[in-house]
C-alpha cells in the first residue's frame, strides 16, 4: 500500500491527512509545537500511523509524497522574529522601503505611526552603480563601493542580504555581480536579489518583497532543513513538498529560494480544498470559511477558480508575489472574550493559542475563550474532544466564563451566548469584506465550512449574511491538509515589458519563451506532465492600475497578433467594468507564466456504502436562548441522503456541527453535510 500525507500546521493544532490510492483517508490532530513545528508534525504522523496499525517508520517508508503547509514565515513576520537583514541598493535609494509609496494604510489617521522597516537604516547601504530603464548601463558597478558595503554588513553580523538595484527588472547584471561578491565574502548568509524574486517594475513593491524574502529566508531554510532531516531519520525517502501562497506546491529548494511565497502557506491548502470540492460537484461558487483555533480565513472560489491578489501585507511587510486572495481575522476557538474600553463585550483578536490554550484544556489558561463558551453552552462533549484523547474541563471553562459574566452583570449562559454571537458577527463581517467589497453577492454562494471550530458557527454566520446553503465535509477539521493533496506543482514567473508605445507582440513572445525555459528548468527534477498558462497585466495608457488577462488560447501565429491581444484586454475590461475604450492605446505591463507539474489528486472518498439511516446516539442539554434537550448524531454513521432537522448536534472525533431550529442537513454521498439554513 502506498500513501500520500498532507500536513497543515496551525496555531493550535497540527492536522494530518493520510490517503491511500483509493482515496480512503485517515486523519489525526496533534498539538502544535510553536518552538519547533517539526515536533508537532512528527507527533501527528505517529498518531496517524497508530490509527493505521503501523509504526511511524513503516508509514513513512510506504509514503510517496508529503505536502506541507507551514506558518513559520507568517509567524516570523508577525512576531518580528526574522533574520538580521542587510540591504544593498543603488546609491541614493536606501530609504525606498521606509518611504514606501508615500501613503499610510489609514491615510486620515494623524496619529498613525509609520511601519517599522524590516532592515535598520544603518544596514541599508548604497552602492555606486546605475542601470537605465532600457537596461543599458549608465554607471558601471563600482567594486570598491561594493566591497566597502559588504565589509560593513559582515562586521554587523547580518544573516541575510537583499540586493535591490534600480531597474534590475530590466537588466540584472549588476545585481548578479553583487550577489556573487556577497556569497564569496559571506558564505553562510542567505542572499537574494530582486530580479530572482520579483522582476517587475514598481520599485517599492520589488524592494519590499525582496527584503521580506531575505528576512524569512534563513528561518524557512532552517525549519525545512530540520524537518526534512527528521523525516529522513524517521524513514521517509520521498520528496517533501511545500504549499505556497498561490496555492501550488513546490520543492524544498524552491520554497527556500522564494521563502516569502510561504507567507500564506497554511490557508492556501484550504482554498485548494475549496477548488477541489467545487470541481467535484459541491457548487461552482463557494466561499471558504476556515475557522481554526487562532484565526478564521475567508476565500472566494468562482466558477471553480480561486480569486488571486498580487499584493498582500503580512505584519509590516508588503509582499507582491502572486497569492490567493484570503481575508484573515483573529477569530478562532482560542479567541478571548473580554470587555473593551467602552465596557462592551469583545472577542479576539487576542488568542489563548496552543499554550496555555482555552481554560477547558486544563493547561493553566484562565481567560474565557470561544471554545470555553461553546463547552458551557453544551455544544461540545467534554469527553469526545479529539476522539477522547483530550478531556475538556467543564468546571474550568465555567469559572472562566463566570468571571466575564460578573463583569457584564449577566448569567454564565448569557455570557457564553454573548461570546458565541459576537464572534459570529465578526466572522460575518469578514465574509462581507471578502465578497461585497469585491463586488460579489454572498447570497449566490455556498458557504463551505471547515477547520476545527467552523461547524458550531457556520449556520448562524450564513443566516446573518442571507446565505441559504452551507456545506460541511466529514473531514472538515483537517480539510486544509486534505486540500494540499489536491493541488499541483507550480512555478509562477513574471517579466515587465516596456511602458510606452503600442503592444510589442514580439517582445511579449520573447518574454514568454524565456519564462517557459526557466519554468521547465525549475521543474526539471519532476518527471510528470508540465502544463503552461500564460497571462498579461494590461491597462489603458492613462490608467494607473492593471488587470490580468488570460492568454492561454491565443493564436500566436496570427498576423494581427497585437490587435488580437488588445481586443482581449478590451473584452476583459468590459466584463469587469461594463465598458471598453477601444479608441485608447493598450499597454502590456507584465507578462506572466505558470509552469504546472500535474500531480495525482486524492478524490473525495464519499460514503456510498452507508445506506441505512441511523437514529440519534443520544441527547444533550444545550443553551439556545434557553436550556433544551437536543438529539446528537454520529457524523461518521449518517447514511447517504439521511436528513437531520434542527435543533440538533452532529459530531465526530474532530468536528461538531450545530443545527439551529429550522436548519436541515442532508448527508451527501460525496462526503459532506448539505445544510439548508433557516433565515
Amino acid at each position: 500500500m502506498n500513501y500520500t500525507i498532507g500536513i497543515d500546521v496551525g496555531g493550535t493544532f497540527t492536522d494530518i491527512v493520510v490517503a491511500d490510492q483509493s482515496g480512503t483517508t485517515i486523519i489525526a490532530k496533534a498539538a502544535s509545537t510553536p518552538a519547533d513545528q517539526s515536533s508537532g508534525v512528527l507527533d501527528g504522523i505517529a498518531l496517524a500511523a497508530e490509527r493505521l496499525g503501523l509504526s511511524a517508520a513503516a508509514l513513512l517508508r510506504a509514503t510517496t509524497r508529503i505536502v506541507h503547509g507551514t506558518t513559520v514565515a507568517t509567524n516570523a513576520l508577525l512576531e518580528g522574529k526574522t533574520a538580521r537583514v542587510g540591504l544593498l541598493t543603488t546609491e541614493g535609494h536606501r530609504d525606498v522601503i521606509e518611504m514606501r509609496e508615500g501613503l499610510k494604510p489609514d491615510r486620515y489617521n494623524l496619529r498613525m505611526a509609520p511601519p517599522d522597516p524590516l532592515v535598520q537604516r544603518r544596514l541599508r547601504l548604497g552602492v555606486t552603480e546605475r542601470m537605465r530603464a532600457d537596461g543599458t548601463v549608465e554607471t558601471p558597478l563600482n567594486q570598491a563601493s561594493l566591497t566597502t558595503a559588504i565589509d560593513t554588513l559582515a562586521q554587523a553580523g547580518v544573516q541575510s542580504v537583499a540586493v535591490c538595484f534600480l531597474h534590475a527588472w530590466r537588466n540584472p547584471a549588476h545585481e548578479n555581480q553583487a550577489a556573487d561578491a556577497v556569497r564569496a565574502r559571506l558564505p553562510d548568509a542567505y542572499v537574494t536579489t530582486s530580479f530572482d524574486v520579483l522582476p517587475q517594475i514598481k520599485e517599492f513593491e520589488r524592494f519590499s518583497t525582496t527584503v521580506a524574502n531575505a528576512a524569512v529566508g534563513p528561518v524557512i531554510q532552517n525549519y525545512l532543513g530540520r524537518l526534512q532531516g527528521r523525516l529522513r531519520e524517521a524513514g521517509y525517502s520521498g520528496e517533501l513538498l511545500v504549499i505556497l501562497s498561490h496555492g501550488g506546491v513546490a520543492s524544498v529548494a524552491e520554497a527556500t529560494r522564494l521563502a516569502a511565497g510561504t507567507a500564506l502557506s497554511g490557508p492556501a491548502g484550504g482554498v485548494a480544498a475549496c477548488v477541489a470540492l467545487s470541481r467535484a460537484g459541491m457548487a461552482a461558487n463557494v466561499i471558504g470559511f476556515d475557522m481554526g483555533g487562532t484565526s478564521t480565513d475567508i476565500a472566494v472560489v468562482r466558477g471553480g477558480q480561486p480569486l488571486l491578489a498580487g499584493d498582500k501585507a503580512v505584519g509590516t511587510a508588503r509582499i507582491a508575489l502572486p497569492s490567493l486572495d484570503i481575508v484573515t481575522l483573529g477569530a478562532g476557538g482560542g479567541s478571548i472574550g473580554k470587555l473593551d474600553r467602552s465596557g462592551l463585550l469583545a472577542v479576539g483578536p487576542e488568542s489563548a493559542g496552543a499554550v496555555p490554550g482555552p481554560a477547558c484544556y486544563g493547561q493553566g489558561g484562565t481567560s474565557a475563550t470561544v471554545t470555553d463558551a461553546n463547552l458551557v453552552l453544551g455544544f461540545l462533549d467534554p469527553a469526545n474532544f479529539l476522539g477522547g484523547r483530550r478531556l475538556l474541563d467543564l468546571d474550568a471553562a465555567t469559572a472562566a466564563v463566570a468571571r466575564l459574566a460578573a463583569d457584564l452583570g449577566v448569567s454564565v449562559p448569557e455570557a457564553a451566548g454573548g461570546i458565541h454571537r459576537v464572534v459570529n458577527s465578526r466572522m460575518a463581517d469578514a465574509v462581507r469584506v471578502a465578497t461585497v467589497r469585491r463586488g460579489v453577492d454572498p447570497r449566490q454562494f455556498t458557504l463551505l465550512a471547515f477547520g476545527g471550530a467552523a461547524g458550531l458557527h457556520v449556520a448562524a454566520v450564513a443566516a446573518e449574511l442571507g446565505i441559504g446553503r452551507v456545506a460541511v465535509p466529514e473531514a472538515a477539521s483537517v480539510l486544509s491538509a486534505w486540500g494540499m493533496l489536491n493541488t499541483d506543482l507550480r512555478v509562477e514567473l513574471s517579466r515587465s515589458l516596456g511602458q510606452a508605445g503600442a503592444i510589442d507582440a514580439a517582445a511579449l513572445q520573447a518574454a514568454f519563451a524565456a519564462m517557459e525555459a526557466e519554468g521547465r528548468e525549475r521543474l526539471a527534477w519532476f518527471d510528470g506532465e508540465v502544463a503552461l498558462r500564460r497571462a498579461a497585466d494590461m491597462r489603458y495608457g492613462e490608467q494607473v492600475f492593471e488587470i490580468a488577462v488570460p492568454l492561454d488560447d491565443v493564436d500566436w501565429s496570427a498576423p494581427d497578433l497585437a490587435a488580437l491581444l488588445a481586443e482581449r484586454f478590451h473584452q476583459a475590461h468590459e466584463a469587469l467594468y461594463t465598458y471598453a475604450l477601444r479608441d485608447q492605446e493598450v499597454v502590456i505591463v507584465n507578462a506572466r507564466l505558470s509552469a504546472i507539474g500535474r500531480l495525482r489528486p486524492v478524490e473525495p472518498a464519499g460514503a456510498a456504502g452507508r445506506t441505512t439511516p441511523v437514529a440519534a446516539k443520544g441527547e444533550r442539554r444545550v443553551f439556545l436562548g434557553d436550556w433544551r434537550m437536543v438529539p446528537v448524531f454520529d457524523f461518521g454513521e449518517l447514511a447517504v441522503d439521511q436528513v437531520v432537522a434542527g435543533p440538533a448536534v452532529i459530531e465526530s472525533d474532530t468536528t461538531t456541527v450545530l443545527l439551529r431550529a429550522g436548519d436541515s442537513a442532508r448527508f451527501d454521498v460525496r462526503g459532506w453535510l448539505d445544510i439548508g439554513v433557516a433565515g
